[in-house]
């Protein structure tokens, strides 16, 4: 990165960070510094809903991704749209009637104090490890790509993130969040145009060969309960995730409670409805399209450069470089071969295209056993070593090959994800604390200004521990999956005491409560003990 880099980089951030702080300085009440002001239109609700979901995990590890497995993981959201439909016809009007604060104070109209506590502290148990994961996953993988310190990058986020929540509370999260998601549109937008610049080939050609691959599937039709992504994966354990991610967790419910009215509640959730899967599929073909750039042009033999510079260098540094220009030799063959395809095509030789296309995927399934014996050494020489990187594809992609001010600005795209999903993360927590554990268990009757000063404390101590978190935490798997892995280990079983709640009259709280608790016991046996997709778990 260069000096305008971090020149577009710091002003983006500070800009965003002075203007939340003076725009919620000094809230009233109670009531107005957990919702704000209650004058929110829907456009700010909408983005607000859409920003606090899209965290960096979503642009630095859905690219990957894509490149890794193609456009399937938008059969994760198909569910989405019509789980917003139940959240604004039936959670929303509750919500707004009863005037609760957090989304588990209506467990306790509905059924007891215990049940409520327990809603919330599965909540807080899941978001508070999720939160650390929002610093880690941006912390990690800048640390490494621009040589930063990794511990100083995570403490350097957190805190920042941090001082506007806690000082300026919903408020300033709100105002934030809209500015965080002009520059996070418009910086993906910019990528897009720069990726199809950079190809040596049209946007048609371009999605040939992604087709060619593979990674324009879409939908997989497929019955088998093991695939992780099908399209009855997306609609049935998606539509429950994302029921009980907008219905029932405090970092979304939180978000369209401030609108001013239940209209404008609503049109913020149906903007989300309509525009989440095309910017997830946006996402996820920009993805492909980094693939196929990398097609024509020899992509590293591990992305995590630094990881794999430093490997290198070292002990077995022989063996890695034998396996680095075997690479080499293999992804140049490549370039020839898919000219002679795309030639073929144009030429309308469908004999000679099948070709040349069966003899370029012949070779990038060599590139792929290259890689693969990559991972292996790399595991043989440090098993503490990540040897996924399909979250690094993106990132290195952006540092060799996007211009100086474009990678500034990418840059900052990053950050405003990881902090506007991370803002929204800590005031929930610090919110349902202070609501339905500090006010309504152990300091009932206090003034507005003690519960203000409260939550802002407590907002503070929900972001040590996501840092903390995020200083001892591992890389996993890929990304993006962590999140919605972890998550849907909790959302069933607390979707399920809302269900109890809005449909079943006849059930108390204390059957609600054990029949909750012993649910929560099976689904982790079962997460122990089955291979099945994580999002039947839901």
């Amino acid at each position: 990165m260069s000096w305008i880099d971090y020149a577009v980089l710091l002003a983006t951030m500070l800009s965003i960070g002075v203007y939340g702080v003076w725009r919620s300085r000094s809230p009233r009440d109670f009531a107005e510094y957990l919702h704000g002001n209650r004058a929110t239109g829907w456009g700010t609700i909408g983005l607000g809903v859409m920003a606090t979901q899209a965290s960096a995990v979503t642009f630095l590890s859905t690219p990957g991704q894509a490149y890794e497995n193609g456009l399937a993981f938008v059969q994760n959201y198909f569910g989405l749209p019509l789980a917003l439909i139940i959240v604004a016809a039936v959670f929303l009007p509750i919500y707004r009637r009863l005037k609760v604060h957090t989304a588990y104070e209506y467990l306790g109209h509905r059924f007891d104090r215990k049940t409520r506590l327990l809603g919330a502290a599965l909540f807080l148990l899941q978001r508070g490890l999720a939160s650390g994961i929002t610093i880690y996953a941006p912390a990690i993988i800048l640390s490494t790509v621009l040589g930063w310190s990794q511990d100083v990058t995570i403490v350097a986020i957190g805190v920042f993130v941090v001082a506007y929540t806690a000082i300026g509370g919903n408020e300033a999260v709100s105002v934030t969040q809209k500015w965080q998601m002009a520059v996070i549109l418009g910086g993906l937008l910019v990528a897009f145009l720069v990726v199809l610049q950079r190809l040596p080939v049209g946007l048609g050609e371009a999605l040939t060969i992604a087709g060619g691959f593979g990674k324009l599937q879409a939908v997989d039709f497929s019955f088998d309960p093991d695939r992780r992504y099908t399209l009855w994966t997306g609609l049935l354990g998606g539509l429950f995730l994302s029921l009980s991610y907008f219905g029932t967790d405090q970092s979304q419910v939180g978000r369209y409670l401030a609108g001013n009215s239940l209209r404008e509640s609503r049109l913020g959730l149906m903007f989300n409805a309509v525009f989440k899967i095309p910017m997830q599929f946006f996402v996820l073909l920009l993805g492909a399209l980094v693939f196929v750039f990398y097609q024509f042009q020899s992509p590293p033999v591990f992305f995590n450069t630094a990881t794999w510079q430093a490997h290198a260098q070292g002990a077995d540094g022989a063996h890695f470089q034998t396996i680095e220009r075997d690479f080499a030799r293999v992804a140049e063959q490549k370039r020839p071969q898919l000219e002679a395809w795309l030639a073929a095509e144009r030429n309308g030789d469908a004999a000679g295209a099948a070709d040349a296309k069966s003899a370029v995927l012949a070779t990038h399934r060599e590139t792929e056993q290259v890689r693969h014996e990559a991972r292996r050494a790399l595991a043989a020489s440090d098993p503490t070593a990540p040897t996924n990187d399909a979250d690094y594809v993106f990132i290195r992609f952006v540092l060799d090959h996007m211009p100086h001010g474009v990678i500034g600005l990418l840059m900052a795209l990053i950050l405003c994800a990881a902090v506007s999903s991370l803002s929204s993360e800590l005031v929930a927590l610090g919110s349902t604390t202070a609501v339905d554990f500090y006010r309504a268990a152990f300091r009932p009757g206090e003034t507005d200004r003690h519960y203000v000063s409260a939550s802002k404390w407590l907002t503070t101590l929900w972001g040590a521990i996501a840092i903390a978190f995020a200083l001892f935490a591992n890389l996993v798997e890929n990304l993006i999956q962590a999140i919605n892995i972890l998550g849907s280990i909790f959302y069933g079983v607390v979707l399920g005491l809302f269900l109890v709640a809005f449909f079943l009259k006849r059930i108390g709280g204390t059957a609600a409560f054990w029949g909750a608790a012993a649910a929560q016991t099976l689904v982790f046996v079962l997460y122990a003990t089955l291979s099945i997709s994580y999002l039947w778990y839901n």
